[in-house]
């Protein structure tokens, strides 16, 4: 090996030592320097193990599935009120709205004082006389748009809008019928697609102890669920001051699980996912949930639901008597029987007068059926079809006797007595009609005595309310208007209004004759026309039929 080649080899080895040390240097350098990064930024807890995200696992349970299962089924409802002075007949409404109460009878019996005091207790100041919103909550019974909420929900609404669990579109709702004895409502919308309905169960078969669960959408809080356990079966509110009673109509299932202002009507379920009732009211002194709910019971509400898609109102039988709502188990003994309800008077006219029942009479049974009480005694009755005949065994001074009375409509045999039965009509029911029926947007109803009296043959329909961009409005149409005629044709109800838009095709001309009092003359919000104002004007207004 020659000098150059040594001199060359040295090298190399040389640059390659002082390559590996250099790189040894790094490598320390490094761990040095991360060790000291992590010291200080653990500075504060050395000693502490940082905490890691486990990998995500499935702990779904039963009542997961049933609140995914609901989710679909239960919407929330918006409904634009109008204002106070803009409102016919103004029903006050209940306590979620910051309204006092009115005072409802009981069929068949005594005054008896209105136990909806949803959510804040007495003396709730009245609303201010403007637009206001409120919300609730209501759930899918049909496939096709059909949903059961609260009356108290939706009375008085201007406007009903409807929202889909996932839909970002909101949904024009209208009103089917309502029944204000027992708080129900039916409203529909059209999606264009079928609609998941809920699971309607047997509310006879719930027990004390049985889970329950509450769907809605408490202070606008969309698809909440809370958990409890069913309180109590049958409640009234009698015993429950200052709530007021109850009538035979509202025996309510009790439930501890959460129910706060905007839950009225979403649907109380059982642990199979069934509908056991409608959230309804809650008895509390701070206006929120004190785990004292209320639901109607889902049988109360079948029976509603199917009386109002068939008639857009509930057809309860009556026999025409008032009773006390009390009656001292000592004073009947007194008289010789150990239960029955006393009759405080007969209606003229009415089942029992014709039957041969009189005041002081003592109802003992019914188609020899005991009969325990006055509560006993309207359920039964209101339960049995119009025109169905009764066996009714009372008491007459000590002596029994038997009586046959067929009852009749309790709206028809009560018709002059506001402070008896609430005077619901029914709206337009959206019966599918063939080929493409002309619609002209309103909702017609029954003049009420108030109105009849503003024409002059007593007859008409009054408007009780137009859609938003329909024909009716384009026309000029206003709620409260009176309809006498339409191309000449009188109408007297709802029918004959459905009757003339049937026999029209899109693109026939359609005059209206109107009669407009002086609230719908331009000035709003007064309720008795100016002076030297006539009290209603004709007015004709006239348009091309749409589809």
């Amino acid at each position: 090996m020659n000098l150059f080649d040594k001199f060359r080899r040295q090298k190399l080895m040389s640059i390659t030592l002082m390559m590996f040390t250099l790189s040894v240097g790094i490598l320390i350098g490094t761990l040095v320097n991360t060790q000291v990064h992590a010291a200080k930024g653990q500075s504060v807890a050395p000693d502490a193990t940082p905490l890691s995200v486990p990998k995500a696992v499935d702990s779904s349970n039963e009542f997961t599935k049933l609140a995914k299962r609901l989710e679909p089924s239960v919407v929330n409802i918006t409904v634009e009120v109008a204002p106070k002075a803009e409102q016919e007949n103004v029903t006050p409404g209940p306590q979620s709205r910051n309204r006092r109460q009115k005072q409802n009878p009981n069929d068949e019996g005594e005054d008896q004082g209105n136990p909806l005091r949803q959510w804040f207790g007495n003396g709730a100041p009245e609303i201010a006389p403007q637009s206001h919103e409120v919300s609730g909550t209501g759930f899918i019974v049909d496939k096709n748009g059909y949903i059961v909420t609260n009356n108290h929900v939706v009375e008085d609404a201007a406007k009903i809008m409807v929202k889909l669990l996932g839909d970002p579109k909101e949904y024009r709702g209208r009103i089917v019928g309502v029944d204000q004895e027992t708080d129900l409502a039916v409203i529909k919308v059209d999606a264009g697609t079928p609609l998941q309905a809920v699971t309607i169960g047997n509310s006879d078969a719930v027990q004390v102890g049985d889970w329950a669960i509450a769907v809605g959408s408490p202070f606008q809080l969309d698809e909440t669920v809370t958990l409890g356990i069913v309180s109590a079966t049958g409640r009234g509110l009698d015993q429950m001051q200052p709530y007021g009673k109850s009538n035979a109509f509202q025996k309510f299932i009790q439930t501890d699980a959460a129910i706060n202002p905007g839950n009225s009507g979403g649907p109380l379920v059982n642990i199979r996912g069934e509908v056991i009732g409608v959230n309804t009211m809650i008895a509390t002194s701070n206006g929120g949930s004190e785990g004292v709910g209320f639901a109607m019971p889902s049988n109360m509400v079948v029976r509603v639901y199917n009386d109002i898609i068939r008639e857009g109102r509930v057809i309860r039988g009556s026999i025409g008597i008032l009773f006390p709502t009390e009656i001292k188990p000592e004073l009947l003994r007194g008289l010789g029987v150990d239960h029955g309800v006393m009759i405080d008077s007969v209606r003229k006219g009415g089942p029992a007068e014709k039957g041969g029942l009189k005041a002081e009479d003592i109802i003992v049974a019914i188609n020899g059926q005991s009969i325990k009480d006055g509560d006993d005694l309207m359920s039964r009755v209101s339960d049995t079809p119009v025109g169905n005949p009764l066996t009714l065994t009372v008491d007459r001074d000590g002596k029994k006797m038997d009586f046959k009375v067929v009852t009749q409509d309790r709206m028809e045999l009560y018709s002059d007595r506001s402070d008896i039965v609430s005077k619901t009509f029914a709206p337009e029911t959206g019966k599918p009609e063939t080929g493409n029926p002309v619609k002209f947007g309103i909702i017609p109803r029954a003049l009420t005595d108030e109105e009849k009296n503003l024409t002059s043959d007593k007859k008409g329909v009054s408007i009780q309310r137009v859609d938003e961009d329909s024909f009716a409005e384009e026309i000029g149409l206003m709620e409260h208007d009176i309809v006498t005629a339409i191309n000449r044709q009188p109408v007297n109800s709802p029918d004959d209004v459905r009757k003339v838009a049937q026999s029209l095709k899109p693109g026939d001309p359609v005059t209206f004759r109107v009669l407009r009092s002086a609230r719908n003359s331009g000035i709003r919000g007064v309720s008795r026309q100016p002076a030297g104002e006539p009290e209603t004007a004709v007015k004709y207004l006239a348009g091309t039929a749409r589809n």
